[in-house]
């Protein structure tokens, strides 16, 4: 049976060292909740430490949380990656972490603090997870694809950290699931990149902060909730689909 999910699967936690220290596993899921989403995914930068600690925050609330990472490419493109397994998501930041340079400045880039599920500080990443890998933009796609994962090109609509803002153009053969529109894009906005790429769109915060959960999310109509399930949904398949709010 289909049913549909309100899902915001873009939200930082307080392991990344611009989001804010209030962002921790049980705050965003409380706060969640209480915006009345279904589904939310951790994406933090080019890291993954605290997306179990989330899940079982989430567990409790009866909250699904997607699994997910933010990885910086080297040409400083946003790719967000989803996965359903566990031991995806530790590959996945394996490798990221092999291809990450310098250590974190927290009087510069802000602390990095690894939490558990009751929003204990458990311990802090010393990694410049801020940075780009030495990753390619193609490398990081056939990564999360190669484990099963779904890639989405983050923020599309941005002059920073996008692919069209650092590429200017979406490239040819390049395996993208969708393209992620920030809340800041008009609805005319929308509707160009629509026209323009035979790609389907979606739309989440990019949370930072408490305040901006929910303040963009799509609805996905859906048997349950997975990354086969979402990639369906994208593709119109089956029945699924997806609309932008």
């Amino acid at each position: 049976m289909l049913r549909w999910f309100r899902a915001d699967l873009h939200l930082h936690t307080c392991l990344s060292p611009c989001a804010d220290s209030t962002m921790s596993p049980m705050a965003i899921v409380k706060e969640a909740k209480k915006r009345k989403l279904q589904i939310v995914g951790i994406c933090d930068h080019n890291s993954v430490e605290n997306v179990e600690a989330v899940r079982k925050a989430g567990k409790r609330e009866r909250l699904a949380v997607m699994g997910g990472i933010e990885i910086t490419s080297r040409e400083e493109v946003h790719i967000l990656g989803f996965f359903s397994k566990k031991t995806a998501l530790w590959n996945i930041q394996d490798m990221v972490y092999k291809k990450l340079s310098g250590e974190n400045d927290e009087n510069l880039f802000g602390e990095q603090i690894v939490a558990d599920e009751y929003d204990r500080v458990i311990g802090s990443n010393k990694r410049l997870l801020i940075g780009a890998s030495r990753l390619s933009v193609e490398e990081i796609v056939d990564a999360i694809h190669g484990l099963g994962g779904l890639a989405i090109a983050s923020h599309i609509d941005r002059q920073s950290f996008s692919i069209i803002g650092q590429l200017g153009f979406v490239p040819r053969g390049l395996t993208l699931d969708a393209l992620e529109i920030s809340p800041l894009a008009s609805r005319e906005k929308r509707c160009s990149f629509s026209q323009e790429y035979d790609l389907p769109l979606v739309t989440f915060s990019d949370a930072h902060c408490l305040d901006d959960i929910r303040r963009s999310f799509s609805s996905f109509l859906m048997g349950g909730v997975s990354v086969e399930e979402i990639k369906k949904a994208l593709m119109g398949k089956d029945g699924r689909k997806v609309i932008m709010e």
